[in-house]
């Protein structure tokens, strides 16, 4: 299966889905969308995930230009990335996100609503950087960072919208592992294929039991962070004006 920016590929028990819009991976409407549908066939498949993004790159977040166009579209792109963090806490599969590169805000959340996620060594930055562009941060990103990271990591990493190193993510809890970039998808395999030996019925349960409360936090909140985005919205449009 191959969209136009997300790629599918089964490999026996193990599925890679691939994000690659010849960019910055942003997290538009048609993103969205193709990741669905390929979340939708690695659960009818019963496959193992690998998640991952482009060279130098996992995702910058979510598209700019939709976010600065504002209306119906706008809150229709968040609406999905907000219940894609949901949706993969809750996959009745591993999911394993294999991180290329460079990693931003929604990418930030996208990630941490994995099983296992893998980090690749180099300059790059990985930060949910609401705070530093004058957005207040959602409650559901909150709650994805909230469920991976160290508290103190936590609490620079969304009042301070703190820049981290690789090195300094995985410390923090954003990765559980870092590789060489050229060894990240050979690395993600590997773990994969670990993972073959869990019982499936155990593990989706053990894994909706004990992320019950983030799961349904997230879920009850949307509605709340999509109310926000609506006055962040206006208030950036008023400003613009003057």
């Amino acid at each position: 299966m191959a969209g136009d920016l997300v790629t599918y590929k089964r490999d026996g028990n193990i599925a890679t889905i691939t994000m690659d819009d010849g960019k910055r991976n942003a997290l538009s409407p048609r993103m969205f969308k193709e990741l669905n549908e390929a979340l939708d066939r690695a659960e009818s498949e019963s496959v193992i995930v690998i998640l991952t993004g482009r060279e130098d790159v996992f995702s910058a977040g979510f598209d700019l230009k939709v976010m600065r166009a504002g209306g119906p579209k706008t809150i229709g792109m968040l609406k999905s990335g907000y219940a894609l963090t949901a949706r993969l806490m809750a996959f009745p599969m591993p999911v394993i996100a294999a991180c290329n590169g460079h990693l931003f805000a929604m990418g930030v959340f996208m990630l941490l609503s994995a099983d296992y996620t893998i980090g690749s060594k180099g300059a790059y930055k990985i930060s949910a950087n609401e705070v530093a562009i004058g957005l207040p941060m959602p409650r559901v990103a909150e709650l994805t960072l909230r469920h991976r990271l160290r508290p103190a990591d936590f609490q620079r990493a969304t009042v301070l919208a703190e820049e981290f190193t690789p090195a300094a993510a995985r410390d923090a809890g954003f990765f559980d592992q870092l590789v060489a970039p050229a060894d990240l998808l050979t690395k993600a395999r590997k773990v994969a294929e670990s993972f073959e030996k869990l019982d499936v019925r155990a593990h989706r349960i053990t894994k909706r039991r004990v992320r019950k409360q983030t799961i349904k936090a997230i879920r009850r909140n949307l509605p709340l962070d999509l109310q926000e985005a609506v006055v962040e919205g206006l208030r950036f449009a008023v400003k613009a004006k003057k």
